[in-house]
């Protein structure tokens, strides 16, 4: 805990790397104070674009707590799975240069395929729609490590997980095979492509392929309080190196480690006709896959989209593309808005997705939370009758609107999500009033009762924590966060 407060200390600490406009800045930089201090992040980066420039780029924190080296906009931070979005614009490279088809099989262009793969199409591969084996195993370890083709002979053995174009399933396996298509299609590696067509047209200076087992320059590091047991993510109190390899073959899914600031101008030359000739290719590349039941699916209630190496949101308005790596980098761009917002951290399990429309709410004021924006329609009546009443009203609010109409109320996810919101906000009794409500109503959910107990254990109550984070495990024996909570608050 002493290392945890070491952290926090730092982050505030530490002078702000900055380079932004007047006026909307102030707020930016407190907003991201708050959320550093709430999640412990040692580092943080951020880049917003609009109106075709960079409008705010700063750097936050610490870059390498071992020797409190501050964070600056040289630090260079790891984007981890963000590098799909690179392979995502690469695809769409060879696409305008006549090479190939989304829709193509990828027979097209390997030989070396079991059977069942050869009529998969280079668009189900990119969209994790293909039902293809996994070739990372559940504690996110390569089949065969760094022997590449180990890995290939493992993978292929295995069946498929559903059939293609069924359901969404995070999958490594289809940007490996991709990384070979644009290899055998460019005559050049994958990772000399990206340089050539991406990294040199659009000016990144420190922007490059690597992993743990690299000297990079100006690192910011990799850090973690989590841990995989079995395929589970448990987190405690205790900062570590998360330390992690992207072997050659691996690449087209991670290893690009880059700037706030170069991420901006990437994205500036994506928009901007350098990478991409034709603007068609962008809205193609930023188009939801539509699985076999005319629906979309996508990482998470956010991202409910999947789209060429870009996951998506699919909403009425303010719809963003947002490519999300290793828990702890994400941007998004919002194409009906001309806005685009970059942040980077060392700290795995940050998952700044979450946040991001948030900081978009500092310049497009309809996306503000005061609006209620990001939040599931289904919560908006109740929560306009508790900003009225008060959030100690909750139950009251409840049966005044179920006698109104039962069937408009919110579910037990949506309220789930709408606790998680206010809490990220700092609005903690009011998350607990929305998280309690949640519980009363849905007394068999386990998940109910550990989102409760998550935000009490935030709040500084550790026996009301502890009462429901045993609620939980007792109606969910495999609730692997709710035992490792327990064995952490009740400790000697």
């Amino acid at each position: 805990m002493k290392l945890v407060a070491l952290i926090s200390g730092l982050c505030l600490a530490l002078p702000v790397w900055a380079h932004a406009a007047p006026g909307t800045s102030a707020e930016v930089m407190a907003f991201l104070r708050q959320q550093m201090a709430q999640q412990q992040i040692p580092a943080l980066q951020v880049a917003v674009i609009q109106g075709g420039k960079v409008v705010e780029l700063a750097a936050l924190g610490t870059a390498n707590v071992e020797n409190g080296v501050a964070a600056t906009g040289e630090s260079v931070f790891s984007i981890n799975s963000c590098t799909k979005a690179f392979t995502g614009v690469a695809v769409m490279q060879l696409v305008e240069a006549g090479k190939l088809k989304l829709t193509d099989p990828i027979s097209l262009y390997l030989d070396d395929l079991p059977p069942s793969w050869r009529a998969l199409t280079i668009r189900q591969l990119m969209t994790h729609t293909s039902g293809l084996p996994n070739i990372i195993d559940e504690q996110e370890r390569l089949l065969g490590g760094e022997d590449e083709a180990l890995s290939w002979s493992k993978v292929k053995a295995l069946p498929f997980e559903f059939a293609p174009g069924e359901r969404y399933s995070y999958n490594q396996t289809g940007y490996a095979l991709i990384g070979k298509i644009i290899e055998k299609l460019s005559g050049e590696s994958f990772v000399r492509f990206v340089e050539n067509h991406q990294f040199k047209p659009a000016g990144l200076t420190h922007t490059r392929f690597g992993d743990s087992s690299d000297v990079v320059p100006h690192s910011a590091g990799a850090y973690t309080y989590s841990r995989n047991e079995g395929g589970k993510w448990l987190t405690g109190t205790r900062l570590a190196i998360a330390y992690v390899t992207f072997p050659a073959y691996f690449r087209p899914a991670a290893g690009i480690l880059s700037t706030s600031g170069d991420i901006a101008q990437w994205l500036l030359a994506l928009q901007g006709g350098k990478l991409l000739k034709d603007k068609a290719s962008l809205q193609a590349m930023w188009s939801p896959y539509l699985l076999n039941n005319g629906t979309t699916q996508g990482p998470n209630e956010l991202l409910n989209g999947s789209a060429l190496g870009w996951p998506v949101t699919v909403r009425g308005e303010h719809r963003a593309a947002g490519p999300i790596g290793g828990m702890r980098s994400a941007f998004f761009v919002y194409p009906e808005d001309d806005l685009s917002v970059v942040v980077l951290t060392n700290l795995q399990g940050v998952n700044p997705e979450l946040f991001i429309d948030e900081i978009a709410g500092f310049y497009v004021p309809a996306m503000h939370p005061s609006t209620g924006f990001g939040l599931p329609p289904s919560v908006l009546p109740l929560r306009k009758l508790l900003l009225q009443r008060g959030f100690g009203q909750a139950p009251q609010a409840w049966a005044e609107l179920r006698a109104r109409d039962a069937q408009a109320l919110p579910g037990e996810e949506a309220l789930n999500v709408w606790g998680y919101k206010l809490s990220s906000q700092q609005q903690l009794p009011q998350a607990l009033a929305i998280l309690r409500l949640n519980a009363s109503l849905h007394p068999a959910s386990w998940n109910a009762y550990d989102s409760l107990a998550e935000i009490l254990e935030q709040a500084g109550d550790r026996q009301g924590a502890i009462a429901n984070y045993g609620k939980s495990l007792a109606l969910n024996a495999g609730n692997s966060h709710a035992s490792e909570r327990l064995r952490v608050l009740q400790a000697p």
